[in-house]
């Protein structure tokens, strides 16, 4: 019989793909038993966040606690750092698993420092991008690459959702010190069924963080060129929140596209699915990213920037992806929407697709390396 553990999921922001993956791991670890809990910062996310928290709780033995946790490193890291390692100190795991910047420094540190007075921690760091994202030759970057590296010394294991993100770490770090193992993001069995658009669906959907990082702003700068192209008006929905979104609005006014453009809050990545016929992922930075998964696996056709995982995902060298560049998205989008059939033909299979990306593989693998930590 497997060992039962007691599991802490460490992380700053419960959004976007870092929350989603956790939510995953966490289902599928008390499904085998395990006893799990999340620590993660308490003044992010909204209503949206707050629904699924609440799906949640029943099933996390050790809870969901959530403590301000600042994003940028700055004074006030000190209080929040002691809040939530007295948090983690009352939850007693086996298993520390950090995720993100902020969440793997604090589960290894406090990892490190539960072993002064208990028996062994087993910390595990996933990047999700997080560090990796910021340029080398930046003093940001540099400060951040150093702090990682240090950061390996207070690490059993790393896990990489991505080859891109290994490489990245490897070309801005180093060759990892410690254990590491490739672990793709997964998805569960219902999702992938196909997904059928509405009738008055938009012609063209952006769901996601409204962030520069994940491109909204080429998403809006485009669409000029995309109708320009089409001889037409298109209309576009746009799924999400982020720091960023009041200046989304403005910019969308600023080009009279107010009437062709709706904005509307998050929601279920199937739900808003239905809703567009072209999905749009115009990121500038990504590890490897659930909303394509998500999509491909629900049938729905798609134009991305190759940058990240997402290759991996496609295919090097798929014609459906463009640099992160207005100009190139503006080009691939009007070929999906002058000939819907056609470019269907460039995506994944969906069988492809479960037989790479399945959740139950991705929980098998992580819930490998814990044993792995926890022995050596």
């Amino acid at each position: 019989m497997t060992e039962k553990l007691r599991i802490v999921h460490c992380f700053r922001s419960p959004v976007g793909g870092i929350f989603r993956h956790v939510r995953d791991l966490a289902q599928a670890q008390v499904a085998a038993g395990h006893a799990v809990g999340i620590v993660c910062d308490s003044t992010t996310g909204g209503d949206f966040e707050e629904r699924l928290f609440a799906e949640m709780k029943e099933m996390l033995a050790l809870g969901v606690s959530r403590t301000p946790m600042q994003r940028h490193v700055g004074p006030g890291d000190i209080a929040s750092a002691w809040r939530t390692y007295r948090i983690i100190k009352e939850l007693k795991p086996d298993v520390l698993h950090g995720h993100g910047a902020k969440g793997g420094v604090y589960a290894r540190m406090f990892g490190s420092l539960l072993r002064v007075s208990r028996s062994r921690v087993a910390r595990l760091y996933s990047p999700h991008g997080g560090s990796l994202h910021y340029d080398e030759g930046t003093t940001t970057g540099k400060l951040f690459f150093g702090l990682e590296r240090l950061m390996e010394r207070f690490t059993d294991h790393l896990l990489f959702v991505s080859d891109y993100e290994r490489r990245t770490f490897v070309r801005k770090i180093g060759p990892p010190r410690v254990a590491n193992s490739l672990v793709y993001n997964g998805l569960t069995a219902p999702e992938f069924d196909p997904v059928r658009a509405e009738a008055d669906a938009a012609d063209l959907l952006y769901i996601g963080m409204m962030r520069d990082l994940k491109g909204p702003d080429l998403f809006i700068a485009a669409l000029p060129e995309v109708e320009a192209r089409l001889d037409r008006e298109v209309t576009a929905v746009m799924v999400g929140d982020g720091e960023d979104l009041p200046r989304y609005k403005s910019e969308v006014d600023r080009q009279g596209l107010a009437g062709r453009v709706r904005f509307l809050d998050p929601m279920p990545a199937r739900h808003a699915f239905a809703l567009g016929r072209l999905i749009v992922v115009p990121s500038r930075a990504e590890a490897m990213p659930y909303i394509v998964l998500e999509a491909l696996a629900a049938g729905l056709p798609m134009a991305a920037t190759a940058v990240g995982g997402i290759p991996e995902i496609f295919g090097q060298n798929s014609p459906a992806l463009v640099h992160p560049d207005a100009g190139e998205l503006a080009e691939k989008m009007a070929e999906a929407l002058a000939d819907p059939a056609s470019y269907h033909t460039l995506m994944p299979a969906p069988a492809e697709l479960k037989a790479r990306f399945g959740a139950d593989v991705m929980a098998a693998a992580i819930e490998r390396a814990y044993f792995a930590a926890l022995r050596r």
